[in-house]
This record gives structure tokens, sequence and C-alpha cells, in this order.
């Protein structure tokens, strides 16, 4: 079990190695919507995300036996270089398993941070191969990127955060990918406000939670094709759980609702934010009644887009 209390104790854990984030308003959004928004923005986070903070604290926890034979894990995205810079924290090795597709860039910043890569093909079975053949000769301790309980605890300290900054939200938001960083902010928004809307949002070509919890059993979300790319991942045991616990809402967004989303920030807010950050503006874009008056907390994951290919990439609409 999960309490608000082992949140609170990782937030002072991680204070020392992590941003405490700013939470900002919009007038734009609030005249749009009929509702007074606050913006938790983990898109200024260490390494333009919300990772550090689940990844620090799953470190920072482990006792010394299990930490002495390092850590290890499979990604190419953010959990990669948030798990490195946390075994660098502690000063113990750090493997990390990556497709040979993934760009030269996500490798520098993997390594510049001490951690071991290793390549392996582009598929699930893959990586989990690869992994399990590391954690055999080394007892290297995986660190799961979403469906780790500590992990979870640490994404947790971001609606911590935001729900001391703003403690009468009405409702909360966040992305659902693997479910880690909704479930932190789940179990911190029941405990402090027992009524609140909790409201995950994915992409509607990746619904694989909405699904999931649907038919009460974890439906893989397999290989989605969104431009969230932070989103592909399907829910584990773990996150599952938590969410149907607390019950938690999902709704979607179309792709053309999720860019819309990121060219609306934007321009309004002057935030630079990844597709996976605005599920959440597109699923309103859609569905505005469900804030409509309300006070609505909404977490920005993450910022990491290649802003040189931006125009190219995300034409609008």
């Amino acid at each position: 079990m999960i309490s608000l209390d082992t949140i609170r104790d990782a937030a002072d854990r991680i204070a020392p190695h992590v941003r405490r984030t700013p939470t900002v308003t919009s007038a734009y959004f609030d005249e749009r919507f009929n509702a007074q928004f606050f913006f938790k923005c983990e898109n200024l986070q260490l390494f333009g995300a919300f990772k550090p903070r689940g990844a620090v604290n799953a470190v920072l926890s482990l006792d010394a036996d299990t930490a002495r034979r390092g850590v290890a894990t499979h990604s190419s995205g953010n959990h990669a270089v948030a798990l490195a810079y946390a075994a660098s924290l502690r000063g113990i090795a750090c493997t990390i398993v990556m497709p040979h597709t993934v760009p030269d860039v996500k490798k520098r910043a993997v390594e510049e941070q001490g951690a071991r890569v290793v390549f392996c093909e582009p598929t699930l079975a893959a990586r989990e191969a690869t992994l399990a053949a590391i954690v055999a000769e080394s007892g290297a301790h995986i660190v799961h990127p979403s469906n780790d309980v500590r992990v979870i605890v640490g994404q947790g300290t971001a609606a911590l955060e935001l729900m001391t900054d703003v403690p009468d939200l009405d409702v909360i938001m966040a992305p659902v990918g693997g479910g880690g960083l909704m479930s932190g902010t789940s179990i911190v928004a029941r405990a402090l406000r027992s009524n609140i809307d909790i409201i995950g949002a994915e992409p509607s070509m990746a619904d694989d939670a909405m699904r999931s919890l649907a038919a009460g059993r974890i439906i893989s979300s397999g290989d989605p094709q969104t431009v969230a790319d932070g989103l592909r991942t399907s829910l584990g045991t773990n996150t599952f759980d938590i969410l149907r616990e607390k019950d938690v809402r999902i709704v979607t967004a179309t792709e053309e609702s999720i860019i819309e989303g990121l060219y609306l920030v934007m321009e309004h807010m002057k935030l630079v934010v990844e597709p996976s950050a605005t599920v959440t503006i597109g699923s309103l874009l859609e569905q505005p009644e469900m804030v409509r008056g309300k006070r609505v907390g909404v977490i920005f994951c993450g910022g990491n887009i290649d802003v040189r290919r931006f125009l190219h990439l995300f034409p609008r609409p």
C-alpha cells in the first residue's frame, strides 16, 4: 500500500536532487473553457520531464546490499536518462538496454550521466531478453519506468506540490501511458481531497487504459502509432490496480486535438511542451463540459520535443 505519508517522505528524499517546478495559470485557457486552470510544469523538470522524481526516489530508497549490485532497465526515452542520473547520485552502476535504432542524442544523454548502454534489436522481446541476461550476470536491480512501487511514489510528488500550491482543486488531470504518474497523482489527490474528480487522458490511438479499466483486466496497447510517443506503453499490474482503486476516469483525445492543444499551449502560454503533455488539453477540446466552472489542476508531463523539426512534424490541421 502506498500512503500519502509515503509520498511526503519521498518528497523530502528527492528534494535536493530534483526541481520544484512552478504552477502557472493562463487567462486564455480560463476564458476558453470557463474554468480556472493551474498547470504544473514538469516540462521544466530536470531533463525535460517528470521522470527524475520516480527514478531518484527508487534508487535512493534501495538498501545498501541491493544498491551495491547496481540498477538496470530497458528504455529508449526519459526514464533511461533519469535512472542514469539517479544512479550517479548514489555512485552505483547503471545499465540501460536501448534499441540500436535509438537516436545518438539519447545514447549520449545516458552516457553523460555515467551509465552503460547495451544495444539490442528494436523489439520488446529483445529488450526484455537482453535485460534479463544483464541481471543474471550482474545481479542488478531492475527499476521499471512505471510499475515499480518506488517509482510510483516518486511520481506522486508532482501532484503533492501542485495540491500544496492549490489545495482546493475540483479536478486534477494527467496523461496516462504506463500509469506511474497517474497512479501517484491519484493517491495524493484522493487522500487530500476525497471528492476530487481524477481524470487520466490518453490518445484515442492508444486507449488501452480506458479499455483495461472497462474490462477489469489489463489489455495491452500493442504498438500504437500516436504522436504522443511517451504514452504508447501499457498499464502494469500495480498501476492498473491503483487507477481502479482510486476511481480514475479515463478520457481520450484524437491526434488532431493533441496537436491543436500543443499549439495552443505554445502560443498562449509560451511554454515548450511535447504532445504527450497536451493529451489533456486535447481531451478538453473534445469534452469541454468536463471542467466548466471548476478549478482544474493539469500536470504537463514533459517538454522533450525536437524543436528544429517541429513545424515539419506537426503541421497545423
